[in-house]
């Protein structure tokens, strides 16, 4: 632990005393609460793996830009080039908890309007330049229906008659925008402290219609226990299919191996989608 004493110690200015690991989320990232000498506790992640590292680079970039009530305050940085190391002011004080009343929703919509607002942070690409793949997934469906309906979720029958009302919907879907958006909203990149929703993993950062940002985080909400997604965001059928679409070309693959439990999550967020398509749109 010595390295990583070192560079903590750069990163922040004060000495590690104690490190309390804090598991979670879906990718391979190390992740420690770790108390300082000088009575400082912050959360650090740290990887390696090109991907994750890469995605810290640009976390880092959006926690040195906004500030807010809806994002932690940056506390320190270390990239050596391999494996980059970000501390992050400690929320182990919040509650993690998925609990989703109506007050836990609202706060989370308050603190999406907020981040909308917020000035842009450099280098925040247009959603269609950081998810470019994403608007051709019911595209992907169609060409290879097989890993889609190896989930088990809806049959050949069903696909045969929805698939060219989700791809016209697909191409009218108001995803484009000019407003900051999370992007990765879901209850394990959240908490609550003092009646305020805050967000974490800030890597999928970009600008889109911030209607996009809470479509996309409904469904694990009411995997969850909270609402159905039509009840917090109505008549919004196209970007259902959108959405649904991103887990609908993945979920019969392997998983990555930088995130090998997230299939199942998936697979419950897709279900949802496909109930909320059915309702909206069929």
């Amino acid at each position: 632990m010595k390295e990583l004493d070192e560079r903590i110690e750069r990163a922040v200015g004060s000495r590690p005393v104690r490190y309390e690991a804090r598991p979670g989320g879906y990718s391979t990232a190390d992740r420690f609460a770790v108390t300082l000498a000088d009575g400082r506790s912050v959360f650090v992640k740290s990887a390696e793996a090109p991907n994750l590292a890469g995605w810290l680079r640009r976390e880092h970039e959006v926690y040195a830009a906004l500030s807010g009530s809806f994002i932690p305050a940056l506390a320190g940085w270390d990239d050596d080039g391999v494996r980059p190391l970000l501390a992050i002011e400690d929320l182990s004080d919040a509650d993690w908890t998925p609990r989703w009343d109506a007050d836990r929703v609202a706060a989370v919509l308050a603190a999406l309007d907020e981040l909308a607002g917020a000035v842009p942070p450099a280098n925040t690409p247009p959603v269609r330049e950081s998810f470019a793949d994403l608007f051709d997934r019911w595209r992907v469906v169609e060409a290879d229906p097989g890993p889609f309906l190896s989930a088990g979720l809806r049959d050949r029958a069903w696909l045969d008659r929805a698939l060219p009302v989700i791809l016209a919907a697909v191409d009218s879907a108001p995803v484009d925008g000019d407003r900051v958006c999370h992007l990765d909203v879901r209850s394990d990149n959240l908490c609550f402290r003092d009646g305020q929703a805050v967000l974490v993993d800030w890597n999928w950062t970009s600008l889109a219609n911030p209607a996009a940002d809470v479509a996309a985080w409904l469904p694990s909400v009411r995997v969850e226990g909270g609402p159905q997604p039509w009840e917090v965001l109505p008549d919004a059928g196209a970007l259902s299919a959108f959405i649904a679409g991103v887990w609908a070309a993945v979920v019969g693959l392997p998983p990555p191996a930088t995130a090998p439990t997230v299939r199942d999550l998936q697979r419950r967020q897709l279900a949802v989608a496909l109930d909320w398509i059915d309702r909206d749109l069929l």
